[in-house]
């Protein structure tokens, strides 16, 4: 999406990370989930942290003042470019682009993460939690905000589900976790009249299995990871509201009706924000590369 459409805001990055911690397992989240790939690195993901310094390491040390630290960009600039013009790797520019973008956002991001000037309505919908730096309702509240102000990939994760034991237990708390803040997210876009520029996904890594992992009593099992099939769900976007689309066999083992690849699922998300996925390429070690590769079927069926 930053490589395929740009940025509609020069002072905030085009790919925003935001990370949570549920209150079920200890399942690990990690950078190299939102690196950039082989793509230029000013695509990365940038992560917003719960707490005082949202972007970690983005406001001037003590003693530096914006004036010092203006001229200090542009006299690195300049070296830089120096450097590029002997070597010509395509990262050096990359980085005079980051260290820019980081000089601008020290005025944004303090305004864009300032939740505290919310209505208390809008407070109500997420849930008291939204006011707590960190917290997936928060998030999702910071989401929206983001998204509002022309952010163009806002990704959140909330860890705690991979319940290959107290299954019971945990899952009701991460539901308890995510479920307003997820319906409010989708109510307040859609009430500013930003759902249906917006598409909004759900999913988890992949599914589990059907069947009991471990010891089984009525209080405590677990399930262990299932890739044949799992369930997300979309909103917004183009996607047509309010239906099911794909089917399992009745055991939940295997796709029986409409199954849908990973190639179908990235083709039809792009169609969704206007690109053709056969045309969208990046050229990398002297190949074109596409996103579905040499695969890929738009979803019609899904599309409003």
């Amino acid at each position: 999406m930053s490589y395929g459409l740009g940025s509609e805001n020069q002072n905030l990055p085009g790919f925003c990370v935001l990370v949570s911690k549920g209150k079920g397992n200890g399942q690990g989240v990690y950078s190299k989930l939102w690196t950039n790939g082989f793509l230029d690195s000013v695509h990365q993901g940038v992560q917003f942290m719960g707490g005082p310094d949202p972007v970690l390491y983005l406001n001037n040390p003590e003693g530096t003042d914006k004036i010092s630290r203006r001229k200090l960009l542009d006299k690195l600039a300049e070296l830089n470019g120096m450097q590029y013009e002997t070597f010509g790797d395509p990262e050096i520019t990359a980085k005079v682009q980051q260290y820019e973008m980081a000089y601008r956002m020290q005025t944004s991001v303090p305004e864009v993460t300032d939740l505290s000037k919310e209505p208390d309505h809008i407070i109500k919908m997420y849930g008291a939690e939204c006011l707590v730096p960190g917290t997936y309702a928060a998030n999702c509240l910071l989401a929206r905000k983001l998204s509002e102000n022309g952010v163009r990939f806002v990704q959140l994760y909330h860890q705690g589900w991979d319940q290959h034991g107290g299954l019971p237990n945990e899952m009701a708390l991460q539901a308890k976790d995510v479920d307003q803040a997820s319906a409010a997210l989708i109510t307040d876009l859609k009430q500013r009249g930003l759902l249906d520029e917006t598409l909004v996904i759900w999913g988890g890594e992949f599914g589990r299995t059907n069947y009991c992992q471990g010891g089984l009593t009525v209080d405590n099992y677990g399930r262990d990871h299932h890739p044949r099939c799992f369930s997300i769900w979309m909103a917004g976007g183009g996607i047509k509201p309010g239906i099911v689309y794909g089917e399992t066999d009745e055991l939940g083992y295997n796709i029986v009706k409409n199954p849908v690849h990973v190639h179908d699922f990235h083709a039809t998300i792009l169609h969704t924000l206007g690109i053709d996925h056969e045309k969208l390429t990046y050229k990398h070690l002297g190949r074109r590369y596409r996103l579905t590769d040499v695969a890929g079927n738009v979803v019609k069926d899904i599309l409003a």
